[in-house]
C-alpha cells in the first residue's frame, strides 16, 4: 500500500478494473458504502448532510446517502449543479435515491451532525470561486465533523495545493490507493485521518501503470536495510567521515558525526580544523577526530579507501574554501551527502558541481531545506507556484544527477530515474536547529554501510522522524541521535 497515485493513475487503475470485468457502478457501490461506514461510527440519530458534486465523487456521495437512510439515519442531499447533468455511473447512483434532493445552499448547511464532502474529489485542477466558494466556507464554519470522499473538495489530487479554497476535513476516506495530495503539503493539513479502503481493484492494475512515487516507509526500502550479522564487525560497516567548520562552528558537524554513528557506520571520523581540533577532541568520545586543514589535506586523508562515506557542508562556512572541500569529496569512489553550507556556496554557479556528480559513480544525496534548495535551483524554483514539491525534486535531481531530499513536514526524496517517496512520519518538534545536521549524518552512515543513494536518503528521513517521535515534544537536536537505538529496535523485530 505504498504507491501513491496522481488523480491521472488513479483513473488508469479504474479504467484497468472495469475493462477487466467489474462494472463501474459496482465500485462506486463499495466507495459509497466506506463512506456512509465511517460516517455510521457516529450514533444513530446524527443528522448527516451529504454535498454532492455532479461527477462520480457525487455518484460515491449518492450512494453513501442511500445506504445511511436505509440504516436509519436522517439524511439531507445538497447537488451542486444539475441532476440531469449527472451521467454514466453517478446518473445510476443517483436514480437509486429516493429521498429529496437540494439546490446547493451556502445558507442551509448550519445544523448537520456531520457533512460528507463528495464536491469534487481528487481530479479538481481549477480554482474555486463564487457561489462554490461559499458553499465550502460555510462547511468548514459549520462546526459539523466532515467526511471526504477521496480527498476534501479544493485539495488538487496531483500536487497537495488549495486551489482557492479547501474543506477542512475531520476524515478522508480514499479508494486503493493514497493520492500525492494526502501526502503533499497543504494537502495533507486539510485531509484529517486518512483511511484507504479496498474497492475491489486488484494490485495488479500497478503493474501496467507503473507508479513512480512513494510513501516512505519500511517496505519501500527494507530489502537493502543494513541489518547486523553476528559475524560482523565495524570495519565491515563502513566508515564515515564528516568534514567540520571552524571552532566556533563545530557543533553542526559534531550532530552529524553522532547521527552516522547512531544510524550503524561502524566508524566515524571527524575532519576537522587544527585550530578546531582540541574543542573536537574533548567533545568526542566514540567518534575519532583528524586534523585536516584544507581540500588538499582532506584529499589525503580520504585516499585511504576504507573511508567511503563523507558527509560536508554543516557549519563549514559559504565560499571558496568550501567549494575546494566538496571537490576533494567527489573526486574519488565514495559516498557522499552535501548539506548546508556545501550546497549554499555552489549558489551562483552550480553547473561544475552537477558535472561533478554527473562524472561519478558513486552516489551522492543533497539535502537543502526549501531556502538552500531556492538558491542551488533557482530555474526550477522560479516555477514553484506552478509546479508540486514532488514534480520540483524531480526535476532537481534529474538536471543534478544526485538523489535529491528536500526537507520539511512533508519531505520528498527524489532519484535521477524519477523514483520518489514522500516522507509523512515527522512530528513538529523536529523545527529545532541542528535537526538537519543530524539527519545528513544519518544518511551518511546508512551510505558508508552501503545502502544505493534512493534507498538510504528514504531511510535516513524515516528513521530521523521516528526518532523525532521517539524524543516527543521539547527534542533538540542532541536528542535525536540517542533516540534511534528503540527505533531501531522495533524497526529490526519487523524486519527480522
Amino acid at each position: 500500500m505504498y504507491e501513491v497515485l496522481t488523480p491521472d493513475e488513479m483513473a488508469a487503475c479504474d479504467r484497468l478494473t472495469i475493462a477487466g470485468g467489474v462494472a463501474g457502478i459496482t465500485l462506486m457501490e463499495r466507495a459509497g458504502r466506506a463512506v456512509a461506514d465511517a460516517a455510521a461510527r457516529h450514533p444513530l440519530g446524527t443528522r448527516i448532510l451529504v454535498v454532492a458534486g455532479s461527477g462520480n465523487n457525487g455518484g460515491d456521495g449518492f450512494v453513501a446517502a442511500r445506504v445511511l437512510a436505509e440504516r436509519g439515519y436522517p439524511v439531507r442531499l445538497m447537488l451542486l449543479g444539475d441532476r440531469g447533468a449527472l451521467k454514466g455511473d453517478a446518473a445510476q447512483a443517483a436514480a437509486k435515491w429516493t429521498g429529496a434532493v437540494e439546490a446547493a445552499n451556502a445558507a442551509k448547511v448550519a445544523g448537520a451532525g456531520i457533512i460528507i464532502d463528495a464536491l469534487f474529489g481528487a481530479g479538481l485542477n481549477r480554482a474555486i470561486d463564487g457561489e462554490t466558494r461559499t458553499l465550502i466556507e460555510a462547511m468548514n464554519a459549520s462546526g459539523a465533523p466532515i467526511i471526504a470522499v477521496d480527498l476534501p473538495s479544493g485539495i488538487n489530487g496531483a500536487t497537495g495545493a488549495v486551489m482557492g479554497v479547501a474543506i477542512n476535513a475531520r476524515e478522508s476516506v480514499t479508494f486503493f490507493r493514497r493520492k500525492l495530495g494526502h501526502l503533499l503539503l497543504p494537502g495533507r493539513v486539510h485531509c484529517g485521518k486518512v483511511r484507504v479502503v479496498d474497492i475491489g481493484i486488484r494490485d495488479d492494475v500497478l503493474d501496467e501503470v507503473r507508479p513512480q512515487a512513494f510513501a516512505n516507509g519500511t517496505a519501500l526500502w527494507a530489502e537493502a536495510f543494513p541489518m547486523p550479522r553476528l559475524d560482523g564487525h565495524k570495519y565491515a560497516r563502513g566508515h564515515a567521515v564528516v568534514v567540520s567548520g571552524d571552532m566556533s562552528f563545530t557543533g553542526a558537524a559534531r550532530l552529524a558525526a553522532r547521527g552516522a554513528l547512531r544510524a550503524g557506520a561502524g566508524l566515524v571520523t571527524l575532519a576537522s580544523p587544527r585550530a578546531a581540533l582540541a574543542v573536537n577532541a574533548a567533545a568526542s568520545l566514540a567518534v575519532m577526530v583528524r586534523a585536516v586543514d584544507g581540500a588538499d589535506e582532506l584529499r589525503n586523508l580520504l585516499a585511504d579507501k576504507r573511508l567511503n562515506a563523507v558527509v560536508l557542508g554543516p557549519g563549514l562556512g559559504v565560499g571558496a574554501a568550501t567549494r575546494d572541500l566538496v571537490r576533494a569529496a567527489l573526486d574519488g569512489e565514495r559516498a557522499v551527502v552535501l548539506d548546508a553550507d556545501a550546497l549554499t556556496s555552489f549558489a551562483d554557479d552550480a553547473d561544475p558541481l552537477f558535472a561533478a556528480i554527473a562524472a561519478r559513480a558513486r552516489p551522492v544525496v543533497l539535502t537543502p531545506h526549501q531556502g538552500e534548495f531556492a538558491r542551488l535551483f533557482k530555474m526550477i524554483s522560479q516555477h514553484a507556484g506552478k509546479t508540486s514539491k514532488l514534480d520540483a525534486s524531480r526535476a532537481a535531481a534529474k538536471a543534478s544527477g544526485a538523489v535529491l531530499l528536500l526537507k520539511g513536514s512533508d519531505t520528498v526524496v527524489a532519484a535521477p530515474d524519477g523514483r520518489a517517496a514522500i516522507n509523512a512520519n515527522a512530528p513538529p518538534y523536529l523545527a529545532t536547529a541542528g535537526a538537519g545536521d543530524v539527519l545528513a549524518g544519518v544518511v551518511g552512515g546508512l551510505l558508508a554501510q552501503g545502502m544505493a543513494g534512493f534507498e538510504a536518503a528514504c531511510a535516513g528521513a524515516w528513521l530521523h522522524g521516528e526518532a523525532g517521535n521517539e524524543a516527543g515534544p521539547g527534542l533538540i537536536a542532541e536528542d535525536l541521535p540517542d533516540a534511534l537505538p528503540p527505533v531501531y529496535r522495533r524497526l529490526f523485530e519487523d524486519l527480522v
